[in-house]
Parts: structure tokens; sequence; C-alpha cells
């Protein structure tokens, strides 16, 4: 939508003239028209623009063409209709155009009715789409939502504050720790503010190593280095006008996070390989299971990021310190997969029952919605009830905001193991007191024990494994070749 409140269609057509007897057209029918004689430049410009509609000629020069236009189209946006015009004699190239999901053609030359009709109809069915789409996500974050903060006192000042936060633009850091709900969170902020009809993006920061985060965030030019061989816009650039939500962003390392601080500042950036700047406006969301402060105090996260990110907080408490929920999730989440997964199962045992309510549950809700999944498959239920009391018989402390869930669980390390201790005594030896380089080999070698005892702990489930940890399974096998790790490790 224009700003001046008509339907935008941007008009895609290397034919000057044809571009300007189409804005013409649109401009008499009550719409807004922007104009373009290249398609790169079409693709580039979408996700600023947003149009209601596209009309296209799939036949141009250049390096892309109409067809290739059309496809990042509906990568973008697979329901923006998108009318196609074609010459005389190109029923082969209209055929494809609509197998790649175009809504309509119209053949050159045409009268203006042969273009009114189509194009009033895509638009009317692009907007009840988007409403029911609406809808339907409102009704499924209404239940979700009422589920994460209906039950427990201390979730309800959570929604609360939420409610109080929702509609400003102000950034919102999500602290707690791995499995508490962060995302649901940031879910319900976005649903409650005033940008719930455009999208959340998300990146998860501990998904990717650096070099390809900076590409997911910012992108990149043609030409920036040896693969790219056409633009590319950044995820900061699909949350225009919309939400930017950051996971895990204490991954994020001090260089990207400098480039983070201008976006924050001055709402813009540049693509790396290119000499313009970039506006955007969106408004920022992160989450962390990491202690900031700490993380800032070790040099391993900027000061002023975080002052910025630290406006508004809202703390998650642990599923520990609030059991009255965990009878009202587990029935929430055996109802989900009996369904999903075709199984007959209403409820769980009573004495499955009394182990979760006394389980510490350091993987918090989403350790619980793993074993609810396990326990609802045939003899599932003895097999978690074993698990949970050999967890329960562990001595071991409950886990700090930043410790990844399952920790509090494993057993103290081996006599041979790297320790802290014994990996700052080596770094003195070698003659380097670098506190931070001490600090990053320690970080390292504790991550590589840990994810080593989750992945003897779930005999080498790996999807399980990135589950428990709170990460991707993407992430978890990225971390396990930089590791070198294998099962006989």
């Amino acid at each position: 939508m224009h700003l001046s409140g008509k339907p935008q269609v941007m008009v895609v057509d290397d034919d000057l003239a044809m571009c300007s007897l189409l804005k013409t057209f649109l401009d008499n029918h009550g719409y807004s028209a922007i104009t373009l004689s290249n398609a790169e430049e079409a693709v580039r410009r979408y996700d600023a623009e947003r149009p209601a509609a596209v009309i296209l000629d799939v036949v141009m020069p250049g390096s892309m063409d109409g067809l290739e236009a059309l496809a990042e189209f509906k990568r973008i946006d697979r329901d923006v209709p998108v009318i196609v015009l074609s010459g005389q004699g190109r029923t082969a190239t209209v055929v494809q155009a609509m197998k790649l999901g175009a809504t309509d053609f119209v053949s050159k030359p045409f009268a203006e009715i042969e273009l009114e009709t189509p194009l009033a109809n895509a638009l009317r069915q692009y907007r009840l789409t988007k409403e029911v789409a609406s809808l339907r996500d409102q009704l499924h974050a209404q239940s979700t939502y009422s589920m994460l903060f209906d039950h427990s006192p201390r979730m309800s000042e959570v929604q609360q504050l939420i409610e109080r936060l929702a509609d400003t633009d102000v950034p919102v850091l999500i602290c707690g720790e791995s499995g508490t709900g962060k995302e649901l969170v940031a879910r319900a902020l976005h649903a409650s503010s005033l940008r719930c009809d455009k999208p959340l993006v998300k990146v998860n920061c501990s998904a990717l190593p650096q070099d390809l985060l900076d590409c997911e965030l910012f992108g990149f030019e043609r030409g920036a280095f040896a693969s790219a061989i056409q633009d590319k816009p950044g995820k900061l650039e699909f949350a225009n006008q919309a939400t930017m939500f950051l996971d895990e962003i204490s991954a994020m390392g001090l260089p990207l996070q400098e480039r983070l601080l201008r976006v924050m500042q001055e709402g813009q950036f540049a693509r790396p390989g290119g000499g313009r700047d970039v506006r955007v406006d969106l408004r920022l969301l992160a989450a962390t299971n990491r202690d900031l402060e700490q993380a800032v105090a070790a040099g391993q996260f900027r000061e002023d990021v975080h002052a910025r990110l630290n406006l508004a907080r809202i703390d998650l408490p642990p599923l520990r310190d609030r059991r009255d929920e965990v009878p009202v999730l587990a029935r929430h989440f055996v109802t989900k997969y009996s369904v999903q997964y075709n199984m007959p199962v209403t409820e769980l045992s009573s004495e499955t029952m009394q182990l979760f309510m006394e389980y510490d549950w350091p993987g918090n809700v989403r350790e619980l919605e793993t074993f609810v999944k396990r326990a609802i498959v045939p003899n599932g239920e003895v097999s978690i009830r074993k698990e949970i009391a050999q967890n329960m018989a562990m001595p071991s402390p409950r886990p700090a905001l930043g410790q990844p869930p399952g920790l509090a669980q494993s057993p103290p390390p081996a006599a041979t193991a790297s320790t802290p201790a014994s990996i700052a005594a080596a770094a003195a030896e070698a003659g380097n007191y670098s506190l931070k380089d001490i600090s990053r080999t320690a970080a390292r070698e504790a991550e590589r024990e840990l994810i080593v005892k989750m992945l003897q702990r779930t005999r080498w489930n790996r999807k399980e494994t990135a589950e428990i940890l709170g990460i991707s399974y993407k992430a978890l096998l990225y971390k396990i070749k930089e590791n070198g790790l294998d099962k006989a490790s």
C-alpha cells in the first residue's frame, strides 16, 4: 500500500512507452504506479516497495529476464499477484510463467478492459488471502500465548510487560535459560505491535559462522567476493517496516556488533561490496541465554550495543521456578503430538506426572516437550521415567543463566579433561597472558566437552542433542565438524 492509501502496482517492462501507458492506466483506475525498465532493479527494490501487485513483461534483455524476476518475486512473497505481459507467439513462455506462479497473463497489444478485470480480481484475491492468513496467525498466536502465560503468576507478569511494550518501537532484550520460551515472547511482542501486519524476521546468531552471519544479516553486492554473482539483500532489509528478532545474540562477534550498532543508531548500513547506504526502519528484539553483563566485562560483547538492547528487558523464569505450569504444558504437548503422530494417547500416567513435577527441568519447556514426544510412543513412558530418575539421582547444581541445558546433569569432568585452571596454567607456561585468548580457549573446550557428553547421553542422536543444547541441527553439525568429533571421541 502506497503512502497515498492507494494500492501500489509495480510495472516492469523494458519498453518505456509501455511503462508510460501503464502508469497512466493505473493512475486513472485508482492505483499508485512504480515503473521500472530493468528486472534486476525491480528485484532489488521489491522488498522495500512491497507492491500489492506486479505487471511484468516476461521477455526482457539483460542478465535477468522476466521469468527469473518472477521466480524471485514469488520467493520473497509467494502470494503476490503477478500479471505477465507477453507478445504474440509466446505461448511456451506464458505456460512457464504460470508454472512459476503468475496469476494471469495479458497479450500485447491489449484493450484496457483486458488488464483492468484480471488486475482487480488478483488484488481482491490477494487481500482476502492476507486477511485469512492474518486471522489464522492471530488465532494460533492467541492459543499459543495463552498456553504460555495464563497458568503462572510469574508468567502473567511477563505478559503484562509484553502488553506495555507492544505498542512501542523500543528494542527489547529477552533473557532466560535455553528452552524457556524466548522466541514465543518475541512472537507475542510482534503480534501485539503496530507492525503485526508485517513479518517477524528471525536470525539465529549461533547457527552460522560469522562470515555467513554477516551475509545473512547485511546481504552483499555483486562482486563482493568470488561467488557473489548477483546482489543479495540481507535479512535486515527484509525486516524493513517490520520486526527483526536476533536469537542468541551473544554469539555475534564484535565486528558484526559494531555494524549492528550503526543500524540501531542511524537506521542504515552498507552491504559488503557496496558503496551506497541502505536505510531500514525496523523494531529490534534480541534474545540471549547468557549473562550479557558478564560478557561485557569479559570483553566479549560491546557495552554500547548492550546498553541500546537493554532499554527494555524481559526475564523469563526457568520452568523449575514455575512448576504449576508443568501439568498444563504436558497436557498441551500430549494433545499436540498424539494428533501429529497419530498416537492414541490422551494423557500421561500419574507416575510420569509425579516425576515431571519433581524434576528440575534444566532444558526447561523445550526439554519437557521432547520428553512428552518420546512418552507418547509405545512403551515410551517407561523409558523416560527411567532416564528422569537417573538424572535426578545425579548430585549437581542447577544451571545458571547462560549455562546450556543438560549441563546440570553432566558428571564431573575427567581428570584428563581440560579445565579453566589447566588452560590458564598452560597458557601462562607458553607465555600467553591475554585474558581474552584464555577465556576464548576455555569456552571452546567447555563447549566441546558438553557437546561430547550430550551426544553420548543421546547415543549420538544429533537431532535430540541439538534440541537439548538449544541450538539448530545445522549449528550442531557445524560444531561437530569444527571440533573434529566422532563417536570414538
